[in-house]
C-alpha cells in the first residue's frame, strides 16, 4: 500500500517556526502544492503549477514573506547582532532575551529555534519557484519572465542562505523541492527532508552560485522602487559574502559595480530614518543609498517599532513594556569620543517610560532607526558597502584609497577627515579606523557582531566589556572563538540525527 507521510513530516518541519515564540505576528499561509496548484486540472499530476497565475502566487509570496515575517531576518537579526556586542543590551528581562546579553545562549533558546526554522522555510519556498517554474505548461508565460522570477527567487534564497550560514556555520543544504515520501521511495527521499550539514564555506559557495546565476536575468536597479530583488541586491550580497571569505579582489569588484549601478550616499544622514509628522509618513523612501528596502506605506504597517521604541505615528501604541536592543553606555561613549552628534542623535532617542532596567526611567535611551509603523526596513544600504569597499582596499594595502572612502562617510555627518599621517602609516591603523567608523555609521543595524568577528576582535572587545560598561549585565562566561557561531537549536538536533552541535555549546 502506497502510504503518503509527507503531511506528517511537513507539519513537524514547518510547525516549529509557528510555536517557538510569542512574536509570531501576522503569520502568512505556508506555500504548498495543496494551496498553490490548480486542483481541478489533472491532465498531468506530475506538474503542480498549471499556469502562469498559479506560479505567480508562489513568486509573489517570497516578497510577502519579507513584509509580513520580520522576526528572523530583522528583529532577531538586530537582537543577536547588537546585544551580543558592546553596542546594546538585550533590553528586557525575558528568559529568551537576557542570555543574548550575558553570553549564555544555548540550544534551548526558543528565538534561535524560530530563526532556524524560518530561514529553512524561506529557502524551501524559494526552491518551489526555482524547481517548478520551467515546467509550467502555459504558452503565455514567456521565457524572459520565467527567467526573471527564477533569478529573483535565487537572490531571495541566496540572501536567506547567507544569513543562516552566517549565524550557524554548518547547516543543512537542500536546493530542491522535496517530493511526497511513500513506502516505495522513503530511502531515496527521506534525506531531502533531513539532510546532512555542509561546512559554512560550502554554503557560502552555494550563495555565490545562486547570486551570480541570478544577475544576468534579475531586474536592473529601479531608483524609484528599491523593494525589488535586483541585480544590485545580488551584487551587494556577493560583496558581503566574499568579505566573509576574505576574497578582497571580489569585494572591490562588486562594490565598484554597485557604484556604477548608481548607489551613492544619501546627502543628509538624518533623512534615512526620518518621520514626517505633518505627512504622517516616512520622509524618504527609495533613497539614493538604499539597495534593498522593505516598505510599509500608509495603510499598511510595520510592527517592528513595538520591539524597539515608540511608534511616532501612534505615540502610546504598545509602549507599556521594556523594549529590545537598549543602546549601551559603551556605544554612547564611542559617539561622544568621536564628536559624532549627528549619527548619535539619529541612532539613539530618549523618552520617559515606566521601566528602569538599565537607566533612569525619566531619561531612557531607545534604538531610533525604526521610528514608526510606516518606517522602511533598509536591509542593504550604500554606506555599509562603501565601508566594506574601504576594508577590502585596506587589506590590499591601498590605504589612501581606503581613507578617501571613509572620509566620504564622515563628511556627510560633518566630521573631519581621518588624520592621514595616522591611518596611512600602517594597515592595522587603517583597519581599526574602518572598524570604528562602521560601528558609528551602522550602529543598531545588526552589523556589529559580524564586524567584530571578521576583524578578529570579538574576544578582545567582549571579554573586557563589564570593566568598561557598568550598566551591562555580567557575562556568564568568557567569549571564545567558538562563540562566533550560534548554537544549533535542540529542536533541530532532535529531528535530524545528521546534525551536530556547534563546538562551545
Amino acid at each position: 500500500m502506497n502510504t503518503t507521510i509527507k503531511n506528517i513530516l511537513g507539519a513537524t518541519v514547518l510547525g516549529l517556526g509557528m510555536t517557538a515564540c510569542s512574536l509570531n505576528i501576522a503569520p502568512i499561509s505556508d506555500v504548498s502544492e495543496l494551496n498553490m496548484s490548480n486542483q481541478e486540472d489533472t491532465t498531468d499530476t506530475r506538474i503542480k503549477y498549471k499556469d502562469r497565475a498559479s506560479m505567480e502566487s508562489v513568486y509573489k509570496n517570497l516578497y510577502q514573506q519579507m513584509i509580513d515575517r520580520q522576526e528572523h531576518w530583522y528583529v532577531d537579526y538586530l537582537l543577536f547582532g547588537e546585544a551580543r556586542t558592546d553596542n546594546a543590551y538585550a533590553g528586557t528581562t525575558g528568559a529568551e532575551v537576557v542570555p543574548v546579553e550575558t553570553n549564555a545562549l544555548d540550544a534551548s533558546n526558543p528565538d534561535i529555534a524560530r530563526d532556524w526554522d524560518r530561514y529553512l522555510e524561506d529557502i524551501a519556498k524559494a526552491n518551489v519557484v526555482i524547481s517548478n517554474i520551467d515546467q509550467v505548461p502555459d504558452s503565455a508565460f514567456k521565457k524572459e519572465e520565467r527567467e526573471q522570477w527564477k533569478a529573483e527567487a535565487k537572490i531571495f534564497r541566496g540572501m536567506m542562505l547567507f544569513d543562516l550560514a552566517h549565524w550557524f556555520g554548518n547547516i543543512p543544504l537542500n536546493l530542491t523541492e522535496a517530493p511526497d515520501i511513500t513506502t516505495d521511495n522513503i530511502t531515496e527521499v527521506y534525506p531531502l527532508y533531513f539532510p546532512s550539514p555542509v561546512p559554512q564555506d560550502t554554503a557560502y559557495a552555494q550563495v555565490i552560485r545562486d547570486l551570480t546565476e541570478a544577475i544576468p536575468f534579475a531586474p536592473a536597479l529601479n531608483p524609484a522602487d528599491k523593494r525589488i530583488l535586483s541585480k544590485t541586491v545580488a551584487r551587494a550580497l556577493l560583496a558581503k559574502v566574499y568579505a566573509e571569505l576574505g576574497d578582497w579582489d571580489q569585494v572591490i569588484n562588486y562594490c565598484d559595480t554597485i557604484t556604477r549601478d548608481g548607489i551613492t550616499l544619501e546627502p543628509n544622514f538624518r533623512d534615512l530614518w526620518a518621520f514626517d509628522a505633518d505627512l504622517g509618513d516616512s520622509k524618504v523612501r527609495n533613497s539614493r543609498e538604499s539597495i534593498l528596502e522593505i516598505q510599509y506605506p500608509t495603510g499598511s504597517g510595520n510592527w517592528c517599532t513595538w520591539m524597539f521604541g515608540r511608534n511616532l505615528a501612534n505615540w502610546d501604541e504598545s509602549f507599556t513594556w521594556a523594549k529590545w536592543i537598549t543602546p549601551s553606555v559603551d556605544l554612547m561613549n564611542a559617539f561622544k569620543a568621536a564628536g559624532d552628534t549627528i549619527r548619535e542623535n539619529q541612532t539613539i532617542v530618549y523618552y520617559d517610560c515606566s521601566w528602569s532596567n538599565y537607566y533612569d526611567s525619566k531619561h531612557y535611551p531607545f534604538m531610533y532607526k525604526c521610528r514608526s509603523s510606516y518606517s522602511s526596513i533598509i536591509k542593504l544600504r550604500g554606506a555599509d558597502l562603501m565601508l566594506l569597499h574601504a576594508e577590502a582596499l585596506a587589506h590590499k594595502n591601498e590605504l589612501t584609497a581606503a581613507k578617501e572612502l571613509v572620509d566620504q562617510v564622515r563628511e556627510r555627518v560633518e566630521l573631519p577627515k581621518l588624520d592621514k599621517d595616522i591611518v596611512t602609516a600602517s594597515q592595522e591603523a587603517m583597519l581599526q579606523a574602518i572598524l570604528d567608523e562602521r560601528r558609528l555609521e551602522l550602529a543598531l543595524e545588526g552589523q556589529r557582531l559580524f564586524d567584530l568577528i571578521r576583524f578578529g576582535k570579538l574576544q578582545e572587545v567582549m571579554n573586557g566589556i563589564n570593566r568598561r560598561d557598568p550598566n551591562r549585565l555580567p557575562q556568564s562566561r568568557p567569549f571564545v572563538e567558538d562563540h562566533r557561531l550560534m548554537p544549533i537549536p535542540q529542536t533541530a538536533l532532535d529531528k535530524n540525527n545528521n546534525l551536530r552541535q556547534n563546538p562551545g555549546y
